[in-house]
């Protein structure tokens, strides 16, 4: 029963978000456009069941930033509007169109890439591909990120079997009022 709510909150947060934000969402893209030449990220990630699909993002970083995990890419790479849409968390608002077709939950996990092998195996061994993958949850708002797979993995479980209602609507206003800071990038020396 729980699902069917969240279900539908995430389809009416996110529709209504979407046609209501739809005028940042243009600017966002048009600065992007003279930031990278290419505003959208588009990359494939693990979703519910192990299935690919495709995550759309602002891009953030520039064009020829290989395809890694966030905590393994060159903090050189993240463009100076990157990093304002990073810290703001706007570049993950394109996600909304993920959350409609019904590909992640507003919260959830957040999808990996098909070659990070170690969290993989250590969601797997907690059964976290049960479950959609979302754009925040509660790992994000603890600053949890990928660098660590087992802390990761044990907090997303812990998330889905204790996930309600009350604590959707907790993750999602925690996020907005700024907690956690988003996936860290290496910092080069």
């Amino acid at each position: 029963m729980t699902y069917f709510f969240i279900r539908a909150f995430d389809v009416v947060i996110a529709f209504s978000a979407l046609v209501l934000g739809f005028p940042v969402f243009l600017i966002v893209a048009c600065i992007g456009y003279f930031d990278t030449g290419s505003p959208i990220f588009c990359q494939t990630r693990m979703g519910k069941g192990k299935r690919p699909f495709t995550l759309i993002k602002f891009r953030t970083m520039v064009l020829d930033t290989k395809s890694v995990a966030t905590h393994l890419a060159s903090h050189d790479s993240i463009t100076t509007y990157g990093a304002f849409l990073r810290k703001t968390k706007i570049d993950e608002l394109p996600q909304l169109i993920n959350v409609l077709r019904g590909e992640m939950s507003l919260v959830g996990p957040r999808p990996n890439l098909f070659n990070q092998h170690a969290l993989i195996g250590e969601r797997d061994s907690r059964n976290i591909y049960s479950a959609l993958p979302g754009i925040t949850g509660l790992s994000q708002i603890n600053a949890i990120d990928m660098s660590s797979p087992k802390l990761l993995a044990e907090t997303d479980q812990k998330m889905i079997e204790t996930m309600s209602v009350c604590n959707y609507f907790k993750y999602i206003l925690m996020t907005a009022l700024g907690s956690g800071s988003g996936d860290r990038i290496r910092k080069d020396h």
